[in-house]
């Protein structure tokens, strides 16, 4: 099983990261691309505007938040969803990498219970 890290787009890389994989839809304020050392940037696979907006990372929302997350997640054919799988598949670690200061309540928390429940599309 691909371990898989979490880590704000703030902190530091690191090699022991793997491949890190921005999931975030808005390039995150102040990062430099050339700092932010991303394998990819899958931008198709953060929450729809609508439910990030209506999030709007009130922990109190969370488990509805990450419940319709999950849902768009499995109800669509997105391509990065696929790319995410092939990382998963031949990497031992990857690291997903969000903006959000709430290291508990954010779409890469949802995205990797997603991953560890499998059901990324192969």
């Amino acid at each position: 099983m691909t371990e898989i890290r979490l880590k704000r787009a703030y902190d530091e890389p690191a090699r022991s990261d793997g491949p890190r994989l921005l999931v975030d839809r808005v390039w995150p304020r102040g990062v430099a691309k050339e700092k932010a050392s991303l394998a990819e940037w899958l931008k198709d696979l953060a929450p729809s505007t609508e439910l990030r907006k209506w999030f709007g990372h009130d922990p109190a929302r969370w488990d509805g938040f990450r419940e319709k997350y999950l849902q768009e997640l499995a109800s669509s054919d997105r391509a990065d969803l696929r790319t995410l799988a092939s990382y998963v598949d031949k990497h031992e670690r990857i690291t997903l990498v969000f903006a959000a200061k709430d290291t508990d309540h954010n779409n890469a928390v949802a995205l990797k219970q997603f991953i560890e429940a499998s059901e990324l599309p192969v």
